[in-house]
């Protein structure tokens, strides 16, 4: 079935390249321009797919026709695909824990036995623990700050303990106190910020289960992750410093 277009606009006068239209049921954008087939510019693209053409246009296109009123709908990814990415990403994962306590960690042997005051038990040769130091070994980064309450909950001082586990295999820790946090004006939802460049925003239930990833690319969103990615990594204090601060449980 053909599509249904509408022009939206020109700037090349009256020769009809490059213009973009409108699929008036799809909402897609058609980008109309001069062909690219030199075999050496294609190879430098991505995950090019049969079928899929190229063709180029002038940057002041975009900036004068392209629409503005996008009403985004979130992207959400399987639990498999987003473990993928901590393989496929190029150089930084980064991440904001914010909660209180985490379902999956209360489910854990280690969390039990570290509320027993017992030692954790933390196994650095799990396949976790060989992932993380595989992908260290790369040259990629991967960060955490995590908000601490004072005083901090179970989970939060059982995640502490865990920061010997993480750094380990190859993580940097740091920890903020949430009254740091919120005089920054940091969001209170969890997300890992991946190159600088995409979202992978964490959703919770009411018992603190995590129970869907939405991937983010707006580019302003993202722009916003990397300004409180900025501020949290400058003010918070690395996890053996954290702990010396937090008093005992006892």
């Amino acid at each position: 079935m053909a599509r249904r277009l509408r022009f939206i606009g020109t700037n090349s006068g009256n020769d009809g390249c490059p213009t973009l239209y409108e699929d008036l049921d799809s909402g897609e954008v058609l980008v109309q321009g001069d062909t690219v087939s030199d075999p050496h510019d294609v190879a430098q693209l991505r995950n090019v797919k049969d079928g899929e053409g190229f063709v180029v246009v002038p940057r002041v296109l975009l900036a004068d026709f392209a629409p503005r009123d996008l009403k985004r709908m979130p992207v959400l990814i399987s639990f498999e695909k987003f473990a993928g990415m901590f393989r496929t990403f190029e150089h930084t994962a980064w991440r904001l824990e914010t909660r209180r306590r985490y379902q999956s960690d209360e489910e854990t042997e280690t969390y039990r036995r570290f509320i027993r005051g017992e030692d954790a038990g933390w196994d650095l040769n799990d396949p976790w623990c060989v992932s993380r130091r595989e992908q260290s070994a790369l040259g990629k980064r991967f960060e955490r700050v995590r908000i601490t309450d004072d005083p901090p909950t179970s989970g939060q001082r059982y995640l502490l303990d865990n920061a010997r586990r993480n750094s380990a295999v190859g993580e940097d820790i740091r920890n903020l106190w949430r009254s740091e946090a919120e005089r920054l004006r940091l969001p209170d939802a969890d997300f890992w910020l991946f190159d600088s460049r995409v979202i992978a925003r964490l959703h919770f239930d009411g018992d603190d289960r995590m129970t869907a990833v939405e991937l983010v690319t707006d580019p302003v969103e993202v722009g916003r992750a990397c300004q409180v990615r900025d501020a949290a990594w400058h003010h918070a204090v690395p996890y053996e410093t954290f702990g010396e601060q937090v008093p005992s449980a006892e």
